[in-house]
């Protein structure tokens, strides 16, 4: 096991609950729900790409299988 993995293992509550302090103080109440947006489209735009390559690769095997019949 490496050391990189023991420490992301180590956050714990306080140190979840000091994060979002530090982030509403530099971002303020105000920006927090524009960033949240913008993550949640993003996150949703990387779904909708990873989907579409997934149906590309699975029409391109099921036309090449039908192909060498």
């Amino acid at each position: 096991m490496n050391v990189h993995s023991m420490l992301l293992g180590v956050v714990g509550t306080q140190e979840i609950i000091i994060i979002a302090i530090i982030i509403l103080l530099l971002f303020g109440g105000r920006k927090i729900p524009e960033l949240m947006r913008g993550l949640g489209k993003g996150i949703r735009e990387f779904n909708d790409a990873k989907n579409t390559v997934r149906k590309e690769i699975e029409e391109g095997a099921t036309e090449s299988t039908t192909e060498t019949k």
